[in-house]
């Protein structure tokens, strides 16, 4: 099992540790309920340095970028992000990732799911024909998710650019806690506000940052977060957890991700999505939300009153800021209207539940 910079901080601090996505890393430290209520109405630091970041240079970057990811990358110059996904040759998702510009044309970094690393360099590998200068920087590269409406508040103080009025999916690069070269970015996984802040771990680098965090956020409520309250911060807010939501199987359409796929350019699979568009997608990934008693868990069945299998959950969870279960799922067409009722297979019972609309908090 992998160690980021910071699981000996955590396993000092007494957080709960179980292995995911290979590494050894913290899923609670003073429950998961009360990590979820600190992030919603404060800030938490959420150590991600798991995920995967990809560095590609050069006069065809763009290119490259365009021609693998569904959404238009041309429309983002530097200093800001974008969502988007890899499609497949079947019009299934690759993985979903962050594009950003680092230098309009010529420099961008990828960062994409921390399960998904080999097998997304592995993919756009495969379509660089035009000799892009790419690196992959993961195994280098600390993420810190500090979160929360006080987040940027509490760490405006650690660095000289203005990260306060950071617009959504913008980014800005400087001096963090004395380490040069630190990106941090308006972006995150909570709905909650906040920024992520992006690293080296060099001459010490990573102990510098987590602890000028804590030394400026702790008397001001910072608490660190694990995996388990980032789970339900972002079911809360409807959003896609890839291998559970979203996989090689599920087209972006069908996902929701439809905004996020652009019919302006060439990439992989289009024909396809665009037939899909035309023609309409035969299931929906959908909301719901519990009306009897009952928690939703990936892969329970989803029925009509008559019994019939008209879907699966995807991910399901009690949700802390709602008092009341939520879930996702895949259902036919022709049941994910909103407030159309459906039934949830938990243990045998057919326990009832309505589609709603996401974001749920």
């Amino acid at each position: 099992m992998k160690s980021t910079p910071f699981t000996k901080k955590h396993i000092a601090l007494g957080a709960k540790m179980a292995e995911f996505a290979g590494y050894n890393m913290p899923i609670s430290y003073s429950g998961i309920n009360d990590e979820h209520a600190a992030v919603r109405n404060n800030a938490g630091v959420f150590d991600v340095s798991h995920m995967g970041e990809f560095i590609l240079k050069g006069e065809n970057a763009l290119d490259l970028i365009q021609r693998v990811t569904s959404n238009d990358a041309s429309k983002i110059t530097d200093g800001q992000a974008q969502y988007s996904c890899l499609p497949n040759e079947q019009a299934g998702i690759v993985d979903d990732l962050i594009v950003y510009c680092i230098e309009y044309n010529k420099a961008y970094m990828l960062v994409v799911n921390a399960s998904n690393i080999e097998k997304d360099w592995n993919w756009i590998s495969r379509f660089n024909t035009k000799g892009v200068e790419m690196h992959n920087i993961s195994d280098k590269t600390c993420l810190l998710a500090v979160q929360g409406p006080n987040a940027a508040k509490i760490l405006q103080p650690l660095i000289s650019n203005d990260i306060m009025n950071l617009k959504y999916y913008t980014f800005t690069k400087g001096v963090f806690a004395g380490v040069e070269n630190v990106l941090v970015s308006a972006t995150g996984y909570t709905g909650a506000g906040g920024v992520e802040i992006y690293f080296e771990d060099k001459d010490g680098a990573a102990d510098k940052i987590w602890d000028a965090i804590f030394a400026t956020g702790t008397p001001q409520g910072l608490k660190p977060i694990g995996l388990g309250a980032r789970d339900t911060l972002r079911l809360e807010m409807g959003y896609c957890l890839y291998g559970n939501d979203i996989d090689d199987t599920t087209s972006p359409l069908e996902g929701g991700l439809g905004w996020i796929t652009k019919f302006t350019k060439d990439f992989t699979a289009k024909e396809i999505l665009q037939q899909q568009k035309a023609e309409g997608v035969k299931r929906k990934l959908v909301g719901f939300e519990m009306i009897d008693r009952g928690i939703p868990r990936h892969d329970y069945l989803i029925k009509d009153a008559q019994g019939n299998t008209i879907g699966k959950v995807t991910s399901g969870t009690q949700a802390p800021s709602l008092g009341k279960a939520i879930g996702l799922g895949y259902v036919a067409v022709s049941h994910s209207q909103l407030d159309t009722e459906i039934f949830i297979n938990i243990r045998n019972t057919l326990v009832k539940a309505k589609v709603v609309k996401a974001p749920f908090a």
